[in-house]
């Protein structure tokens, strides 16, 4: 089976879904000023992730498409990639940890973690598959010195 053939929930509606469920969990909980500003900075180093990560790819002149993975053009292992293989879905668990911490509410970072599994389970494998079949030896290279999400790598 090729990866084009594989059915998986695009990372977009992974995150919809988790955003709604934060949404409906949070829906009698009202922010505070203190919450606001955390909120706001992690939404903040978020975004900064989620544009520099995008730039990076933009600059390789690769696809930001994650339903073809297949279509990589360029083994990016440079600004954000160079902590993390996975930036881009940090910077969108980073905007539901937000969302949770605007609404003071633990619950509220069981969709953020959800969100963060599923894509590990699903979407992540398929992109590493596409990869190694594409950049071979590189791409081994590339995931034994970065870590898929951060702290080490993988052995």
């Amino acid at each position: 089976m090729s990866v084009d053939d594989e059915k998986v929930v695009p990372p977009p509606i992974v995150l919809i879904g988790a955003a709604g469920v934060q949404t409906l969990l949070t829906r009698k909980r009202e922010s505070t000023a203190g919450s606001r500003v955390a909120a706001a900075t992690v939404a903040a180093g978020s975004g900064a992730l989620a544009v520099w990560a995008v730039a990076a790819l933009r600059r390789h002149g690769t696809t930001l498409t994650p339903e073809h993975p297949e279509r990589t053009t360029r083994l990016v292992t440079d600004g954000p990639f160079a902590y993390s293989r996975n930036p881009v879905y940090l910077a969108l668990t980073g905007l539901l940890v937000a969302h949770a911490v605007l609404k003071r509410s633990f619950a509220a970072l069981v969709p953020a973690a959800g969100f963060l599994a599923v894509v590990d389970r699903t979407q992540v494998p398929r992109e590493e598959r596409a990869l190694r079949s594409r950049f071979g030896r590189r791409f081994v290279k590339y995931r034994r010195s970065v870590p898929r999400w951060l702290g080490e790598p993988e052995a």
